[in-house]
């Protein structure tokens, strides 16, 4: 009798799910990437609870402890563990509650810009003729002005306040998606079951919705994530400058700038503490979105 051939394993198909996890717990830095914005994101979530005071209710201001160094504490023995501002305000607080603003003006500024570069990108790639060649003209000429600028001149139009700048934010990052969106549509539009979808004479919504966008979903959400960063420093430097949110709407922008003027008289605190607040949220952002490109094209890996 001859021997049974041995039944070859069937080869494991990898989820994206799993690749995503696996991708993640492969990687130090990009682990260390996300607990560090897990901690922020949790941190701004539970600031009305964790925050030691409310830095923005005026009855709870006191003046008489502005400028106390970081682990001082107060008359009545509140201790300010990062310092106070000149207001008297908790700087640890302040904090707290900026990165709520920063992080609400990055995420939502960063959907709604998406949503419109998503539809604009995608009828763009599949209209074709003039209107692709109209569409990315203009996506050519909001592309050549820094978005500093043109976030400047809407914020003088529209005034102060987080709904104006998250409007301004959007109308500055909906040309990064558009132009994404087209590339990779077009990429995806000359494949095989598009042609073949298009043979059938399936509805164009249809073959848009169901063959096109979900392929165009990975390269989306890697250029996302990097916008939600990109969103964050430009609200920073805006509010910084003065024309961002008002005084009455923390963010970490405008924390940085009420202490500027204090660095050169010893109270570096005032400024540094939320800068490094910015500094640690921009950076596991970035850490988080370049993994991600790794795991949606594994190509691209390092």
């Amino acid at each position: 009798m001859t021997a049974a051939s041995p039944v070859s394993a069937a080869p494991k198909v990898e989820t994206p799910l799993k690749r995503f996890v696996v991708g993640f717990l492969d990687s130090r830095v990009a682990m260390l990437g996300l607990v560090l914005l897990a901690l922020v994101v949790f941190s701004a979530l539970l600031a009305p609870w964790i925050a030691p005071q409310d830095p923005y209710d005026l009855s709870k201001l006191d003046i008489m402890s502005g400028m106390l160094p970081p682990g001082s504490a107060d008359m009545d023995g509140n201790v300010f563990w990062l310092g106070s501002d000149e207001q008297g305000r908790d700087l640890l607080s302040a904090i707290l509650y900026g990165l709520r603003t920063s992080l609400l003006v990055g995420f939502s500024s960063t959907a709604i810009a998406l949503a419109i570069g998503l539809v604009i990108g995608m009828v763009a790639a599949y209209a074709g003729g003039g209107t692709d060649a109209t569409i990315m003209r203009l996506v050519d000429i909001q592309l050549s002005f820094p978005a500093i600028l043109i976030a400047l001149i809407l914020l003088a139009v529209l005034g102060k306040g987080v709904d104006k700048v998250i409007v301004a934010l959007a109308a500055v990052q909906w040309a990064y998606y558009a132009r994404t969106v087209r590339s990779a549509a077009l990429v995806e539009r000359r494949k095989e079951y598009v042609e073949a979808a298009q043979c059938l004479a399936l509805p164009k919504g249809r073959i848009v919705l169901r063959h096109l966008l979900p392929n165009c979903l990975p390269p989306l959400i890697v250029v996302a994530t990097v916008q939600v960063a990109h969103a964050i420093t430009l609200e920073a430097t805006l509010s910084f400058l003065g024309v961002g949110v008002p005084v009455t709407e923390p963010s970490l922008g405008m924390l940085i700038a009420s202490g500027f003027d204090y660095m050169l008289s010893g109270e570096f605190w005032v400024s540094v503490f939320p800068g490094l607040a910015l500094l640690i949220t921009i950076v596991s952002i970035n850490l988080v979105g370049d993994q991600m490109r790794d795991v949606l094209n594994p190509r691209l890996q390092h």
